[in-house]
């Protein structure tokens, strides 16, 4: 009897753990980046390091996209010892922005007038890539490639529910060990 007695409860466990996690099965994720950049040449070489992250539900995965901050896009990025966020872009809210060519990230499209530009074109700035440039003045004309980019996937941020189901069946579990004692 008191096999059918946990067995129940187990049950019960399970399916209350899988109606929270799975409550919405198509979420959107919470996906993070680390970016480096190698600055060999000009004024100021050497590596800086930021971060981004953005909110995933809108990616199809086909063609190019671009997500901003729209979508949650947050960047900050330590340069020469100041902190950049996304609102120090020159184009806030429009820009800045992290693009994809059929679901595989290009890079971010990121400029700081007067400071540096992220991106492969600047006179493209729907376009996120793998290039770091140095900006002279206000003109974009005075943009100066001086090293590159790279991007690391930092760890995913867990859901809200995923973390729920995962502290029920923790709590009923923890019942049923202090029962059998």
């Amino acid at each position: 009897m008191k096999l059918a007695s946990y067995f129940g409860i187990a049950t019960f466990a399970v399916a209350i753990s899988i109606t929270a996690v799975g409550s919405k099965s198509v979420q959107a994720a919470v996906v993070n980046y680390d970016f480096t950049v190698n600055a060999t040449s000009g004024s100021n070489p050497g590596q800086h390091f930021g971060s981004f992250q953005y909110e995933d539900s809108t990616l199809t995965g086909i063609g190019d996209e671009n997500l901003g901050v729209s979508n949650g896009l947050s960047i900050l990025f330590d340069y020469l010892g100041t902190q950049y966020t996304e609102a120090s872009d020159f184009d806030y809210p429009l820009s800045p922005v992290v693009s994809f060519t059929n679901g595989n990230l290009l890079g971010l499209s990121y400029l700081v007038e007067d400071q540096f530009f992220i991106g492969d074109n600047p006179g493209n700035p729907n376009r996120g890539g793998t290039k770091f440039s140095s900006i002279l003045s206000a003109d974009l004309l005075s943009v100066i490639e001086v090293g590159t980019v790279s991007y690391s996937t930092g760890q995913p941020v867990p859901e809200p529910m995923t973390l729920g189901g995962t502290v029920i069946a923790g709590i009923i579990g923890l019942c049923l060990k202090r029962k059998k004692k």
